[in-house]
């Protein structure tokens, strides 16, 4: 089986790239190297047929659309302040080139669509939102990928996972992603002033998503026409709560509450993953693990890059 991944030098495709080099496929891996990504193992193995490139690149996606069994669109401007920061490329790339994909594709290539629970923008204060709840993004990032979703599954050969926010390491790390950020900060800083301690989110660990996405693909044919929220359910936290947790681990770490400040960033939502649970997948590594992990990647001073 042939597959194509974009965006496969970022932080969840490199990871998923890794993971897949064990699995009789054929894989590439396009990715426009815009964080200046180097020694990636999805860029420097031979078992990857990597291209550098950009999802906007028509005749280059056509060509390497024909060449696919199935598809991992996992290029994207992602997150709300690098969208803000890039709008045009935000629709371009998030919105456009997946509804350039949906067009030039036959009824018999698969998709693998990760979007985000950040769809869901606020949700409702006592209710857990469930792949049929009402979608209210907030952001350039969250409406470029409700749209891009819609398109996908007007396609029966397609899946969408919405995915929680993601927490972990990789070979392309992300600090910009709450737990990832939290814990950095507990690490190097020891101090975070915390504002709006009541908002809330579902949480996944890396390996979870790469899961996931392999699960996709080995059972495709049973969860295919399908949107499914993809999280671990012991993972729905308040950010108050996953300060308390970060002081499990990180022992010198302090937080204080805001009494007057504002967090930019207004999601607030708890997420139901029995659908996909269901069907057999369930995220099992646990934000206590991911939280060691990250702290002793960030001890050692390992690279970081930028996001935004």
């Amino acid at each position: 089986m042939k597959i194509l991944i974009t965006g496969g030098a970022g932080y969840i495709g490199s990871k998923l790239i890794e993971k897949l080099m064990d699995q009789e496929l054929s894989i590439t891996c396009l990715d426009n190297l815009m964080f200046d990504q180097k020694n990636l193992t999805s860029m420097n193995s031979d078992k990857i047929n990597f291209v550098k490139g950009d999802v906007r690149d028509q005749t280059l996606m056509k060509d390497l659309y024909k060449k696919s069994d199935i598809i991992i669109p996992l290029a994207a401007i992602v997150g709300a302040p690098l969208s803000a920061k890039m709008p045009k490329e935000t629709e371009e790339i998030n919105f456009g080139s997946i509804d350039f994909m949906c067009k030039n594709l036959s009824k018999d290539q698969k998709v693998i669509m990760p979007v985000t629970n950040s769809g869901y923008g606020i949700g409702k204060k006592d209710e857990m939102c469930d792949e049929n709840s009402p979608l209210n993004p907030i952001s350039a990032y969250g409406k470029t990928k409700v749209k891009a979703e819609s398109v996908i599954m007007e396609r029966e050969n397609s899946i969408s996972y919405r995915l929680a926010t993601v927490f972990g390491t990789s070979e392309r790390m992300r600090v910009d992603l709450l737990v990832n950020n939290f814990t950095y900060i507990a690490v190097k800083e020891k101090f975070l002033l915390l504002y709006e301690p009541h908002f809330r989110r579902n949480y996944i660990h890396l390996l979870d998503v790469v899961g996931g996405m392999i699960f996709g693909i080995k059972n495709f044919s049973d969860l295919k026409g399908n949107i499914y929220n993809l999280g671990l359910s012991e993972a729905n936290l308040t950010k108050e709560q996953l300060c308390i947790e970060i002081q499990k681990i990180v022992k010198d770490f302090k937080f204080e509450i805001s009494k007057d400040g504002t967090d930019e960033d207004k999601r607030d939502y708890f997420v139901s993953n029995q659908k996909i649970e269901k069907k057999g997948f369930k995220a099992t590594h646990s934000l206590h693990d991911g939280i060691e992990e990250l702290k002793e990647y960030y001890l050692k001073g390992n690279q970081i890059f930028k996001n935004y």
